[in-house]
């Protein structure tokens, strides 16, 4: 697989029972709504209840300030990736779209699409990027796409200065901001 492609290739990714998944999930028109902790807390706490609720294996994420990747493992025989996505997006999206009506409404004119039916929006519209992995060797390039990402943005000069990514955790167990599964990625 090019790395360099991801997001150039487009397909429909089915839910297959066995078979790990790369996401991205981009923020509305890019802008940088993940650039602070308290959006990046959310979207920790929102991939922790999904994880629980739809019964999948974390194995690598980073938070970017407008956009996010993660691979995941569904460990049920029948899965949806779209419920999976919603849950997180939707997670998100509200609890930012509280936060500014309570405490900066000034800060929805960033979020706002001048639609009727969704007059704001936290994310791009539409299910993310998803893309099917079947090999261990993929998915430890994915995984190591994934943590360099914060690398080749400037934001760090190794994967594991990032602590918005699993990098750290990956380096040594416990020591990240959400654990991740590498027990079953072998």
């Amino acid at each position: 697989m090019a790395i360099r492609d991801i997001h150039r290739r487009r397909h429909a990714a089915q839910n297959i029972p066995g078979e790990a998944h790369f996401l991205t999930f981009s923020c509305f028109k890019r802008r940088d709504f993940l650039s602070g902790d308290r959006t990046r807390e959310y979207f920790l706490e929102a991939v922790s209840r999904a994880r629980i609720f739809h019964k999948f294996d974390l194995w690598a994420y980073v938070i970017m300030s407008n956009h996010v990747h993660l691979l995941i493992y569904p460990r049920s025989t029948t899965y949806e990736m779209g419920e999976i996505e919603a849950t997180i997006k939707l997670d998100v999206s509200r609890r930012a779209l509280a936060y500014l009506r309570k405490h900066r409404p000034e800060g929805l004119k960033q979020l706002a699409t001048g639609q009727r039916h969704t007059p704001y929006r936290f994310w791009m519209s539409g299910n993310g990027y998803d893309e099917n992995i079947t090999s261990y060797d993929d998915a430890r390039d994915i995984a190591d796409y994934i943590h360099n990402n914060p690398v080749r943005a400037g934001l760090c000069a190794v994967p594991e200065e990032w602590v918005w990514s699993s990098a750290k955790e990956w380096a040594e167990e416990g020591s990240g901001k959400l654990r991740v599964d590498r027990h079953s990625l072998q």
